[in-house]
């Protein structure tokens, strides 16, 4: 089966995106190792380039298995858009920003990652970096829901043979 490239996108890459990243890659490992996947996050602006996730965001994730602690803040590159074959923003925001910023060839790469979750969850991942404690789990709470619907996504592409 052909490696899928995934990249999760959020502001500045240290709450949102590397939660899904590290929610992804467990998940994957665990639930679909079947897939060949490769794994990344980014942020739209550049303010916190080379820092770790926010320590309430590694807190929540590891309080449910995720470990974050190897993850570090970049910016999205113009070569990503190439790279990657899913890009997916975790708000209407920050998908503005990256069709404002993609090659036209590659728009049918950018959705909103909430759009795999399944039933009535909301279109955005709310940012939490400036509210309670609460904020980080009802992020973890959409990113598993909406990463188990892009595992059975990715389950259903065709495989190369």
């Amino acid at each position: 089966m052909p490696r899928v490239k995934v990249l999760f996108v959020c502001l500045g890459n240290i709450c949102r995106s590397p939660t899904a990243e590290g929610v992804l890659r467990t998940l994957a490992a665990r639930e679909a190792p079947e897939l060949a996947l490769e794994v990344d996050s980014a942020g739209t602006a550049a303010y916190h380039v080379g820092q770790p996730p926010d320590p309430r965001t590694r807190a929540a994730a590891a309080r449910r298995g995720y470990d974050l602690s190897a993850l570090r803040a970049r910016s999205l590159e113009s070569a990503d858009f190439e790279r990657f074959d899913l890009i997916l923003a975790m708000d209407r925001e920050n998908l503005t920003a990256l069709r404002r910023r993609a090659p036209a060839h590659t728009h049918e790469r950018l959705r909103l990652f909430l759009e795999f979750a399944a039933g009535e969850a909301p279109e955005e991942v709310p940012d939490p970096y400036y509210g309670g404690p609460n904020g980080f789990e009802e992020v973890l709470d959409l990113v598993e829901a909406a990463t188990r619907g892009l595992l059975a996504h990715l389950r259903q592409r065709p495989r190369a043979t």
